[in-house]
C-alpha cells in the first residue's frame, strides 16, 4: 500500500487521505476477479466465432488499465466537476443514442452499438451514471428553490432516455435506469404520488414490454414455465454450478465455457461457480455488497443534497446490476443480457462502469466542509 505523509498537503496525499481505500481495494479485486475469468472464458468464446486464442482476453487486457486509470482519476474530482462531468456526459450519450437509432448495426434484431474509429461504443451504457448524476442536480436544484423546474426537468430527462433506449429496443437498461431514477425520487422526499406514478408506469411497461416485444415474451413464458421457451443457456449455467460444488473443478478445468455462447459475457458468473467454486461466488458477492453498503455508510452524515442523491443513484445502479446478472445465472428471474460489473467481458461497460464508481469515491471522500461543494 502507498505510503503517503498525512502532512502531504498535494492532490494525491490529499486525495489519498481522504478517498475510501477500502473500496477502491475492492474494486480492484473485482477487477482481479473479471481478469482470472476473462482468461478463463474468453478462448472458447472466441473459436465460437472464429477468433483465436486470447484475441477476446487481449483486447479486454487493453481497457482494464484504462478502466483502473478511470477510476482513480473520477475519483479526485470534486462535487461541482462530478456534476459537470455528469451533465455533459449524459449529453453526449443522448447524442450518441441516437446516432446509434440510425448508424447502428442490428446484432440480434436490436441496434444498440456504435462502431468508431475501429472501436465499438455501447451508449446505453454511459447514459446510466451519467443520467443519475445529471438527475441528482435537478432534484437538488429543485429543493433550492431558485425557479428551477428541477423535478419536470429530470422527468423529461428519464423520459427522453427511456423512448431512446426502447427504440433499440433495450428493455433491460430501461429498467435499470427508471430504477435508479426512483430511488432518487424516493430519497429526494417528492410526493409520494410521484413514487406511485413510477411503479404504475413501471408496470405499465412490464405488459407493454411482454405484449410488443417476442423475446421479453420469451423470457418471461420460459422463466415461469420451462416448456414454454428456450433454456439452454439458464440449464447449462445451472449445471455448470452444481458441477463446480463448494471449491470448483480448477481454474482452467471447467466444460461450460465450450458449449455456453455467452459465458464470457452474460453467464461469466457460470464459469466462475464451475472452475472455482460457491466459495468464490460468495467471495465476488460480498465484494459487490461491501462497496455498495459501505458506499452508502459513508453518504449517512451527507448534507450536500446533490452528493447524497448522485453517489445513491451510482451505487444503486452498480448494485443492481450486479444482482441482475447473478441472479438471472442462477434463474431467479427471468434472463437478461446485463454484463456483471468489472467482471465480464465488454469494453463499453467496463469503462462506464469505472467512471461510475470513481465518481462515487469522488462524492464520498471525506470533505470538511463538504456541503459548500456545489
Amino acid at each position: 500500500m502507498m505510503t503517503v505523509a498525512r502532512t502531504d498537503t498535494s492532490l494525491l496525499g490529499n486525495w489519498w487521505w481522504t478517498v475510501d481505500r477500502w473500496s477502491l481495494i475492492a474494486l480492484g479485486l473485482l477487477m482481479a476477479f473479471g481478469a482470472l475469468l476473462i482468461l478463463a472464458a474468453s478462448p472458447a468464446a472466441g473459436q465460437r466465432i472464429g477468433l483465436s486464442g486470447f484475441y477476446l482476453a487481449e483486447r479486454q487486457f487493453i481497457v482494464l488499465p484504462v478502466a483502473a486509470a478511470i477510476v482513480v482519476g473520477a475519483s479526485l474530482l470534486t462535487p461541482r466537476w462530478v456534476r459537470r462531468v455528469g451533465v455533459v456526459g449524459f449529453l453526449a450519450s443522448l447524442v450518441l443514442l441516437t446516432l446509434t437509432l440510425f448508424f447502428g448495426p442490428e446484432i440480434k434484431g436490436a441496434t444498440r452499438w456504435l462502431h468508431l474509429a475501429g472501436f465499438s461504443l455501447q451508449p446505453s451504457e454511459f447514459v446510466k451514471p451519467t443520467l443519475a448524476v445529471a438527475v441528482a442536480w435537478m432534484f437538488a436544484m429543485q429543493r433550492q428553490g431558485n425557479g428551477v423546474p428541477g423535478n419536470a426537468i429530470a422527468l423529461a430527462m428519464l423520459a427522453v432516455t427511456v423512448a431512446l433506449l426502447l427504440m433499440q429496443p433495450d428493455v433491460g437498461q430501461s429498467f435499470i435506469v427508471t430504477a435508479v431514477w426512483g430511488v432518487q425520487v424516493f430519497i429526494a422526499g417528492l410526493p409520494m404520488i410521484w413514487v406511485v406514478g413510477i411503479v404504475a408506469a413501471v408496470l405499465v411497461g412490464v405488459v407493454l414490454g411482454y405484449g410488443a416485444l417476442p423475446h421479453v415474451a420469451e423470457r418471461i413464458d420460459s422463466f415461469l414455465d420451462p416448456s414454454a421457451g428456450d433454456r439452454y443457456q439458464v440449464n447449462r449455467s445451472l449445471e455448470a454450478f452444481n458441477s463446480g460444488g463448494l471449491f470448483g473443478r480448477g481454474p482452467g478445468e471447467g466444460t461450460v465455457k465450450a458449449s455456453l455462447p455467452d459465458a464470457h459475457s452474460d453467464f461469466i458468473f457460470a464459469v466462475a461457480g464451475e472452475e472455482f467454486g460457491a466459495i468464490a461466488c460468495l467471495i465476488i458477492l460480498g465484494l459487490f455488497a461491501f462497496v455498495v453498503l459501505r458506499g452508502f455508510g459513508r453518504l449517512l452524515q451527507e448534507t450536500n443534497l446533490f452528493v447524497l442523491l448522485a453517489a445513491t443513484g451510482l451505487l444503486t445502479q452498480f448494485g443492481l446490476q450486479a444482482v441482475i446478472n447473478m441472479a438471472s445465472t442462477l434463474h431467479l428471474m427471468p434472463t437478461k443480457g446485463m454484463t456483471l460489473p468489472f467482471i465480464s467481458y465488454g469494453g463499453s461497460s467496463l469503462l462506464a462502469l469505472a467512471l461510475g464508481m470513481g465518481m462515487v469515491l469522488a462524492l464520498t471522500r471525506r470533505r470538511v466542509p463538504r456541503g459548500d461543494e456545489q
